[in-house]
């Protein structure tokens, strides 16, 4: 897998999906193991429809009133997709925990596992937001 290419067709025709590395999280989702020393290379899926998110972070709490969107921005990307810029959402999007000592998983499981899987849902581009 080439992981930079050019895109083949314009942001405003594409499907696109989010991947943060910002602990982001349904609510009713097991929480990130930030305890972990070598880091938490397991991730979570967001539906696109997601209305409550949170975050597990070591630096961070939800809250404090911080803005979720800066770290994951759904709803950003909901307008652009409304008002043409961004031909389309992502059916799913996809969150790891940042801090990650040992990305050993990362690279041999989990991070393939997240690209086969948006390549099976059919993502044009994906926007990596790190936290």
């Amino acid at each position: 897998m080439v992981p930079f290419v050019r895109p083949k067709k314009p942001l405003k025709e594409s499907r696109l999906a989010l991947v943060t590395t910002g602990g982001v999280h349904l609510p009713e989702q097991p929480r990130f193991d930030i305890d972990d020393p070598a880091g938490d290379c397991s991730y979570r899926e967001i539906p696109s429809g997601a209305q409550k998110l949170t975050w597990t972070h070591a630096y961070h709490r939800p809250d404090e009133g911080s803005d979720l969107d800066a770290v994951f921005p759904l709803w950003t990307v909901r307008d652009l997709v409304s008002t043409g810029r961004v031909g389309g959402l992502n059916p799913r999007h996809f969150s790891f925990m940042g801090a990650i000592h040992d990305t050993g998983p990362l690279s041999e499981k989990t991070a393939p596992e997240v690209a086969g899987r948006l390549v099976e849902d059919g993502a044009d581009a994906v926007l990596l937001t790190p936290s």
